[in-house]
């Protein structure tokens, strides 16, 4: 099993993640960007919902454990490869001619947040699981393009609460500060409002492509320009 995978169901894309916690490293970044590239490729597809198939996580963030490898290894175009990789994720689905819904049925930890965050909208499960910004906490500052699509997705008053305390926000408080559209019952509610949802876009892809460009222009800029000022130096933790 690829650790993402997609299927159709009618006019949506259902993308599947698949590595259980769903933790981001550079086979990560390359297999979305894969995935994105074909359900693009499918003229059918009218929507898109990211979904995980594991039980208790949507994703859990950066894979700290090939992280530290690629560091004891001196492998630093990889860890360069990886943050380019999830830049190039995150564009595609801030630009992606069609809306893309996140499902979060887990807990969206770091990265995993993030994720949902370049996504047009989010629904999530109520009876469990978790949606954080640990970085503060771990040392991590985020870059600058995180931050600008990340305040499209939540109100500023509620990322400048969570991004400073890192404390865990749950599905009825994220639908309180309209960052999802709905917090469901369990796992086969949150799917299945969340299909349900996108079958109800049947956009044109040209004006939705326009439309979403000339939204997200200055997210782009911030993220071409001003990220690899971090991402070169490697300049990710801060210890003090």
């Amino acid at each position: 099993m690829a650790i993402i995978e997609w299927e159709k169901d009618e006019t949506v894309a259902v993308i599947k993640l698949n590595n259980s916690e769903n933790r981001q490293n550079l086979e990560f970044a390359q297999t979305m960007c894969r995935v994105l590239d074909e359900i693009v490729e499918e003229p059918s597809i009218s929507a898109v919902v990211i979904t995980s198939t594991d039980e208790k996580s949507w994703s859990l963030g950066v894979d700290i454990n090939w992280l530290g490898k690629q560091f004891q290894d001196q492998a630093m175009d990889n860890i360069k490869l990886f943050m380019y990789g999830m830049n190039d994720v995150f564009k595609k689905l801030l630009l992606l001619p069609v809306p893309v819904i996140a499902s979060i049925n887990g807990h969206a930890f770091g990265n995993g947040a993030i994720l949902s965050c370049a996504c047009d909208f989010r629904f999530m499960k109520s009876d469990r699981g978790y949606f954080c910004f640990p970085e503060v906490d771990l040392g991590i500052p985020f870059l600058p393009g995180m931050i600008a699509f990340v305040r499209k997705a939540i109100p500023e008053y509620q990322f400048n609460a969570m991004k400073l305390t890192g404390k865990k926000v749950g599905a009825v408080e994220l639908a309180e500060h309209h960052v999802i559209e709905k917090a469901c019952a369990n796992s086969e509610e949150v799917l299945a409002e969340s299909l349900a949802f996108a079958k109800t876009f049947q956009k044109k892809r040209g004006i939705f492509k326009e439309h979403k460009k000339r939204m997200h222009q200055h997210i782009i800029q911030v993220i071409d320009s001003e990220d690899a000022k971090y991402i070169e130096p490697l300049f990710l933790m801060i210890s003090d």
